[in-house]
């Protein structure tokens, strides 16, 4: 058992000053973090508990769209009656994801932060630059039936775990923070997490101690909304290939698509060349392929994960050819 200091967070600013300091960690619903700490992944010196901070709710904003707590737990996120009406991609990602007992626990904010469970960042005796950097990269020519196929790095294979990243990735969600120093700033999520390149450490643009404060979403865009998860087992397993689509199209014809899909890369995997190339078309082999050879654009297994590209381009076509077929495919 390592030691470390603990106390209990008053406000957000202050917060951030506490987890500011070297081996400062925050810890919400513990999720994550707790198992990381028991097999010594992660070893915190001193940790800040948001538990008692207000945890926030669902609330519309002036514009149309919608403000959600940091500290909101999944589980009431995905419950809640404008999550389910407006953003039901939202709600259904989250439904994909964990166990009841952990949404239960788990947190906006914490789950946006997930690091990978890439079976060589959990295990100490094998070498990971994502858990320690310049030590290796195991899964490159071990397990990697779980890992990216997009987006990484000679140093890096892992994909983000988060279902519900993925959802908030086609929604073009902002994600507020508050700084040690106290200054706030809106980061679009297509602007947060990192690609590994030679620094697979840093999964996020966050500064040491800042924290997540709230997520907004804009205005729900036209269109069927689903998510679509493949996975060995039906529940409590993480995504082989998810996709989290809004498509908005009729009789066989695509107006305007988005989609990101998760399992694939190092963070929610979103091209939006890919989208464009299916606006205004008839969803038909040609245009579906097209837009997969877009959304795969360097793609590259590495054994045990070469069928997550065939997998990939099957599941958006059948994403996208059945929402304009008029059919809900959540």
């Amino acid at each position: 058992m390592r030691s470390f200091t603990y106390e209990r967070a008053i406000d957000p600013a202050s917060a951030a000053r506490a987890a500011s300091v070297a081996g400062g960690s925050f810890i919400a619903g513990g999720t994550n973090l707790l198992d990381m700490m028991k097999l010594e992944v992660e070893t915190p010196s001193h940790l800040v508990d948001l538990g008692r901070l207000p945890p926030g709710g669902v609330i519309q904003t002036a514009d149309g769209g919608v403000s959600i707590g940091a500290g909101l737990s999944n589980s009431a996120l995905a419950a809640d009656p404008i999550i389910r009406d407006r953003y039901p991609v939202l709600s259904q990602a989250l439904l994909a994801g964990a166990s009841p007992q952990l949404r239960n626990k788990a947190t906006t904010a914490g789950n946006l932060l997930q690091r990978t469970r890439c079976v060589y960042f959990f295990d100490t005796a094998k070498a990971c630059n994502k858990r320690q950097p310049g030590t290796g990269c195991d899964a490159l020519a071990g397990y990697n039936r779980m890992n990216a196929v997009v987006g990484v790095s000679n140093d890096c294979i892992a994909a983000h775990p988060s279902d519900m990243a993925v959802a908030m990735m086609v929604l073009d969600a902002t994600i507020e923070t508050v700084s040690p120093g106290g200054a706030t700033r809106r980061i679009p999520i297509a602007q947060f997490y990192r690609l590994p390149g030679n620094t697979p450490h840093l999964d996020t643009v966050l500064a040491p101690g800042e924290l997540i404060t709230g997520v907004t979403l804009p205005p729900p865009p036209p269109g069927i909304q689903g998510y679509r998860k493949i996975r060995d087992r039906a529940s409590y397993a993480f995504a082989l290939v998810s996709i989290a689509s809004v498509v908005d199209g009729s009789g066989g014809q695509v107006r305007q698509a988005r989609f990101a899909c998760g399992g694939i890369g190092p963070h929610p995997w979103r091209v939006t060349a890919a989208e464009t190339a299916l606006t205004n078309t008839p969803a038909n082999a040609a245009s579906l392929d097209h837009a997969a050879d877009l959304l795969l654009a360097g793609a590259a297994g590495h054994g045990a994960n070469d069928f997550k590209i065939p997998m990939t381009r099957r599941l958006l076509a059948q994403v996208v050819s059945t929402a304009v077929e008029g059919t809900n495919h959540g």
